[in-house]
């Protein structure tokens, strides 16, 4: 500690060279810290452990349809309370720019398995009593001005209807309102009956695309979900039974590998600022040539300069990481609320900071020793001379 008035007077030497540096190594951090919770998240395997709803899509591939009979052989496992199932239709509203999730839903099942969507008793009545009838989340509602009453057209990009145009029009009659519950990833999404979209299209009549399952109890979970996958075993309809958590994400996985666009986008990043740092700490000691002579004449050896100058690296990484690691801690969970349940809770959890540590300490070791080393071979003569 007797030394730290001198590593921070090194610092303090050119203050806003060391501030900008110091605001682009925090900055680092906090992009290492946002994109490492999204790539967590994205690098997590298949848990179906205390889940109370399941989904069953294909076991080929989350677009692979599956057939409509196999709804009664599920409902009628041990375990299970109730089963709804869905349908991506992908239509776009006036512009290809519009996209938000449009699905079709098994309509009174649907809302019985996620409890989550709040209605009025006569939005619901009306959602289960009108076949064009459709429900759009508040935040859609708010995006589009839409209300209640309005007629929405859809152009729908993969199923034609069968009066000859790719135009759906539904009739909206209710808002999805969500409450506290960070599941309710529907407020941005809009989702209309799975009767109505199956008698209209052109092509894949008796199939959906994926169940959702209601457990009677969370704890079982493992064990009904092992079941309905055995049942369709070596079937031309296989099962792949998963968590609403892994269905999200390998539905977002579709876009492309986001575990290796992270990594990529965080390696440039501290390449980045690998660049900034060392530059700032070789000048930094290139322009105190005069005050380390000094340091060595007045009794300071070798070793000790060394130390002073890498330690003045590794503060300046660690101060700056941990106030952007700091910053995207807060971050997350506004975001996390932002995408209203799309993507499992976003986090700087403890291996976040664990990394985070070590990759400043790394390239503080990186960026500091060089110059210290330079230091610790320079010869007082010379360094006077120069000076």
């Amino acid at each position: 500690m007797k030394y730290l008035g001198l590593v921070l007077a090194g610092l303090m030497r050119h203050r806003s060279r060391s501030l900008l540096t110091l605001l682009s190594v925090m900055t680092a951090f906090v992009l290492f810290g946002l994109l490492d919770g999204v790539r967590t998240v994205f690098g997590e395997g298949t848990d179906t452990s205390g889940q109370d709803r399941l989904i069953v899509t294909s076991r080929l591939s989350i677009i692979q349809p599956l057939p409509y009979s196999q709804l009664a052989r599920i409902e009628a496992l041990d375990g299970v309370q109730e089963v709804a199932h869905a349908n991506w239709f992908g239509g776009v509203y006036q512009d290809r720019r519009n996209f938000f999730p449009n699905i079709a839903v098994s309509a009174n099942e649907w809302l019985a398995t996620h409890p989550e969507i709040r209605l009025t008793a006569a939005e619901r009545e009306a959602f289960l009593g009108t076949r064009t009838a459709a429900l759009a989340g508040e935040n859609l509602i708010e995006r589009f001005g839409w209300k209640i009453g309005d007629r929405i057209p859809l152009e729908g990009t993969i199923f034609p209807n069968k009066s000859g145009s790719n135009t759906w029009t539904f009739d909206l009659v209710g808002v999805m309102r969500a409450g506290e519950d960070e599941r309710s990833s529907f407020a941005g999404e809009l989702i209309f009956r799975y009767d109505y979209f199956d008698e209209g299209r052109t092509q894949g009549q008796g199939t959906v695309g994926w169940y959702v399952v209601q457990l009677a109890d969370p704890a079982r979970s493992n064990e009904v979900a092992q079941a309905i996958d055995a049942m369709f075993v070596n079937s031309d309809a296989e099962t792949k039974t998963q968590s609403e958590k892994e269905f999200n994400l390998a539905f977002a996985k579709q876009f492309g590998d986001i575990g290796l666009i992270v990594s990529a986008i965080m390696a440039a990043v501290f390449f980045t600022v690998l660049l900034v740092t060392g530059n700032t700490m070789a000048q930094g000691v290139r322009e105190r040539v005069g005050d380390i002579a000094i340091l060595k004449t007045l009794g300071f050896t070798g070793g000790a300069v060394c130390l002073l100058i890498v330690a003045e690296a590794l503060l300046l990484l660690i101060v700056g990481g941990c106030a952007g690691l700091g910053l995207a801690a807060l971050g997350l969970p506004a975001l996390s609320r932002a995408l209203r349940g799309q993507l499992p809770p976003l986090e700087v959890g403890p291996d976040t900071w664990l990394i985070g540590l070590a990759i400043m300490i790394g390239l503080g070791l990186v960026v500091g020793v060089p110059p210290a080393v330079g230091a610790l071979r320079l010869k007082i003569v010379d360094a006077l001379a120069r000076a």
